[in-house]
């Protein structure tokens, strides 16, 4: 079983990255065959500062390696690297209806927030369709927003093999109920477009002022509180296992039980779990010709994957005399 999913360099890694997508990712080396990107590409559309983006390419590498990514046992590389994926871009396009594209509800989404409308936003979808079908992905790990770029994926991959013959796999999305969508501070999805994100890897003083800014109801601290509509709660949870989770659960439902009091287990709970992490991450960073040969490693393994899907593709359409 192949895998596959990416994660953009725009920006800090929060909590929604982790655990609901980069920690199931890394789990699956265990599992399958792993492809794991770099996004860059994908981060232009809202990003345009190219030190900002190199910058964090490089830091989003580190981030994947240090949370436990083993280059040896997967296939590692960043976006750009991959040159393959820009023709199958153009020649995914030529099947892509328009209307495919505007039914998307994330580009609408952007659109109604603000973002202003262009190509690359609109055409998102069709580049994410080339990054899954270049390497036959069986199984793309998505969050519940990220689901419909699948299926339109499905749909491209299904009108080119009707037409040229069997040339895609056709790719499942893995949707984790449990953590597909992790809450913010406000209790919206977890997201940097939000503002409402938990960093990671941030010194203490800051991750604790974030975490004491988690809204939460007015229910005075002797009485009982529904753990389901607790943003701390849900948040919480992810470090937990069964157990604990029904442990804490008691505790809100017998009343007593602050939510400061809450938000500093979560505080130190989280600074415990991601030292060693962080400590790595350092050392990675610190090395960069390692890492950037970390990284050529895994654009060659790629590339070698991707070159045998392009020729069946080429020779399909044309571009083969």
């Amino acid at each position: 079983m192949r895998i596959l999913s990416g994660i953009q360099p725009s920006g800090s890694l929060h909590l929604g990255n982790y655990f609901g997508m980069m920690k199931k990712m890394i789990d699956y080396q265990q599992e399958g065959e792993l492809f794991c990107f770099i996004a860059n590409y994908h981060a232009m559309t809202s990003l345009a500062d190219g030190k900002t983006l190199a910058k964090g390419t490089l830091e989003a590498a580190a981030n994947f390696l240090a949370l436990g990514l083993d280059p040896e046992k997967s296939t590692f590389w960043v976006q750009s690297d991959v040159p393959e994926v820009q023709e199958l871009t153009w020649i995914l396009s030529n099947f892509t209806p328009m209307g495919l594209l505007e039914r998307c509800h994330s580009y609408k989404d952007k659109i109604s927030r603000g973002i202003a409308a262009n190509h690359g936003l609109f055409a998102y979808p069709v580049l994410m369709a080339a990054d899954i079908l270049l390497f036959n992905s069986d199984k793309v790990p998505v969050g519940k927003d990220q689901k419909q770029h699948v299926e339109v994926t499905r749909d491209i991959a299904i009108k080119i093999n009707n037409h040229y013959g069997e040339i895609f796999t056709l790719p499942e999305p893995d949707i984790d109920d449990d953590v597909a969508t992790v809450p913010g501070l406000d209790g919206q999805k977890m997201s940097k477009s939000y503002g409402n994100t938990i960093d990671l890897f941030l010194p203490e003083n800051q991750l604790r002022k974030q975490i004491m800014r988690i809204v939460t109801d007015a229910t005075p601290v002797e009485d009982p509180k529904d753990p389901d509509s607790c943003n701390v709660f849900q948040i919480y949870r992810l470090f937990l296992d069964k157990e604990e989770q029904a442990a804490l659960r008691a505790r809100y439902t017998a009343g007593g039980l602050s939510y400061g009091e809450v938000k500093q287990e979560l505080f130190e709970t989280m600074r415990d779990y991601f030292i060693p992490f962080t400590e790595r991450r350092t050392a990675i960073l610190e090395d960069k010709e390692t890492l950037h040969k970390t990284l050529e490693m895994g654009a060659q393994k790629a590339r070698y994957t991707a070159s045998k899907v392009m020729r069946k593709v080429r020779k399909k359409a044309g571009l083969v005399y």
